[in-house]
């Protein structure tokens, strides 16, 4: 069977959220069954790294889906030219995009609607371009898979799709996500915080994320008690905001947040595992790796009880209400004045953290696409 994958999103040094289930997912479908024949589609030259078998054929479409107009003539032009020529069976994204266009099974990867919910987070021309063509993208797809059972549901309330039609597949945590010994964990906060303690922040700087009344309730957390913490924030501002901006420059204890900007897997596993905590109470979450990636560190987890957040933390994470300020600053209250409560939590989060892992959502997403191939 000839399989053709929309892997834009397979960028050299550049891999996010869904660019890693992407990689990863991909890369141990493609190993695991060489009987079949996959075609990536970039929109751009692709790095070898991503070739993952010899059954794997890159091709560039055009042109560059980097904006509303080229994403609508990447996916309705270019796609449906490469599946013609390649002769391909069935279709695959794992980003949510597919082609309205092409005249072959599609199976779709939704990670979440979060446009639905938040759409005043998203500039407009996009948000209009959401809000046209995903109900369009999901009615188009044979089958959906999707990463949490919140998106599942999400999926059928919106948008009115099938329920035995859409799969869950969790994502997992990259292999470099462990434990550090305390000597390397005291090596890391001497240079990044001074040898202090901190909570740590991942995640791409946008309203959404909730970062704002984050670093309030870290100014919280200060006035409360005499300490030496630090807030660490990993992420690029690409989204940094007016209120944000404010909210900042009026904290009392702003020289203690320190910002690192996008870090390399590599540096990011050891700022992460370094942690005092993880501070992660986002309004809305598909999944929410970086819980998952704390918990593998061994380090404990403060998230938001809304969305999918609940599902991937389970029992071993602490769940504030996000649009409070208060109700983080107690969770970190409570983390930093309970030893015993952080290392059930620590054990706790290991044991759920082996729920999850990427070998068992490659396994679940092949599963689903021979579902879609034999309906």
């Amino acid at each position: 069977m000839r399989i053709a994958v929309n892997t834009r999103l397979l960028l050299e040094n550049k891999l996010e959220g869904i660019g890693w289930f992407t990689y990863e997912t991909l890369k141990r479908i493609t190993q695991q069954h060489p009987e079949h024949e996959f075609i990536f589609i970039f929109d751009r030259k692709p790095s070898r790294e991503f070739i993952f078998a010899p059954n794997v054929t890159p091709v560039v479409a055009h042109p560059q889906a980097r904006h509303p107009l080229l994403w609508y003539l990447f996916f309705e032009w270019g796609i449906p030219a490469v599946l013609k020529k390649h002769k391909a069976d069935i279709f695959l994204s794992t980003d949510g995009w597919v082609s309205l266009r092409a005249g072959i099974k599609t199976f779709n990867v939704i990670h979440d609607l979060n446009f639905e919910e938040y759409p005043e987070f998203i500039p407009w021309h996009i948000r209009k371009y959401y809000h046209h063509f995903f109900p369009r993208y999901a009615r188009k797809s044979a089958r959906i898979a999707t990463v949490s059972e919140y998106t599942r549901q999400d999926l059928v309330k919106r948008y009115g799709y099938n329920y035995d039609n859409i799969d869950v597949v969790y994502n997992g945590a990259h292999g470099l996500y462990h434990p550090l010994k305390p000597a390397e964990v005291n090596r890391v906060r001497e240079k990044l915080s001074a040898g202090c303690p901190y909570f740590v922040f991942v995640g791409l700087i946008h309203p959404r994320k909730n970062l704002k009344n984050i670093l309030l309730a870290f100014e919280e957390f200060k006035k409360a008690t005499t300490n030496n913490f630090k807030f660490v924030v990993v992420g690029e501002k690409k989204w940094w905001a007016e209120d944000l901006d404010r909210a900042y420059q009026s904290m009392e204890y702003k020289d203690d947040v320190v910002f690192l900007g996008r870090l390399h897997i590599k540096e990011l596993q050891h700022v992460l595992a370094s942690a005092f905590s993880l501070v992660y109470t986002s309004y809305f979450e598909g999944f929410g790796i970086p819980i998952l990636e704390a918990m593998t560190c061994g380090v404990p987890v403060i998230t938001s009880e809304l969305t999918s957040m609940p599902e991937v933390g389970g029992n071993a994470a602490m769940y504030a209400n996000p649009f409070s300020i208060s109700s983080i600053s107690q969770k970190m209250l409570e983390l930093y004045n309970n030893n015993t409560v952080r290392k059930q939590m620590i054990a706790d989060g290991f044991i759920q953290s082996k729920q999850f892992s990427w070998d068992r959502t490659a396994e679940l997403l092949w599963e689903s696409i021979e579902k879609m191939i034999q309906e």
